[in-house]
Order: structure tokens, then sequence, then C-alpha cells
């Protein structure tokens, strides 16, 4: 990392490709292994156009999105709507969703709490 306990780069970080995602790449910048974070883990996800999140929800783990660049369309909760760079949206604990680039490529900062964990080499078949 950049020398200090509490500062990540994105570049220091190894990305992994989430489950129930397509051409969609996560940096977890800030969770356990980054920062020792308990309540809390942020990272950044890079999509291509047209990929993203399929139909899936995070058992008592609630997620927050806010993209940074680019355009998405999401899909929560019964409701359907555009995402642009400064715009936010919420996933409820335990209701599908979906998240989709619909720009060249997606930016997006994303929040989880409690912290979801993910690892590929925790992926169950």
């Amino acid at each position: 990392m950049a020398g200090s306990r509490y500062h990540v780069r994105q570049s220091d970080v190894t990305p992994y490709s989430p489950a129930n995602h397509t051409g969609t790449r996560n940096f977890r910048l800030i969770g356990r292994e980054t920062v020792g974070a308990q309540q809390v883990e942020m990272l950044i996800g890079e999509i291509e156009r047209g990929q993203g999140a399929l139909p899936h929800a995070h058992p008592g783990i609630e997620q927050v999105c806010y993209l940074l660049e680019g355009a998405a369309r999401v899909e929560v909760g019964g409701e359907q709507f555009e995402l642009a760079p400064g715009e936010a949206c919420f996933f409820p604990a335990d209701v599908p969703h979906v998240f989709t680039a619909t720009s060249a490529r997606a930016k997006v900062m994303v929040v989880y709490a409690p912290p979801y964990e993910e690892h590929p080499a925790r992926r169950r078949s």
C-alpha cells in the first residue's frame, strides 16, 4: 500500500471478477484486508458496455452505488432508472437488483454494510 495503514491506491489493489457479474473488475479499496475495516466495505467497479450485475441479492447486506463515470441502467424493487455521473442508488438487503453499463465503460463506487467480503476463492459452484 502507500506506506500508511489508512491510505489505499486503486493501483495497489488486485482486481477480481465478482460472481453474478459479467465484464466487471472490482477493486476493494476499503475492507478488512486493506485497512482493517470491520463495519463497512468500499470498492471501485469498472464495467464494460452492456455488462454488469446479473439479477441477484445480498442476504443481510445493504449496498450503495455512486456512479463516477459513464452511464448505467438500474433495476431494483420493481423500479428501473438510468444512472448518470454524480448520482447514487440504494439496494436494500435481500432485494434482487440489476446494474448494467450503458456507456462504453462505467466506473462506480460501491459501499456495502456490513462488509460483503466477496473473494473469488470463496465462490460456491
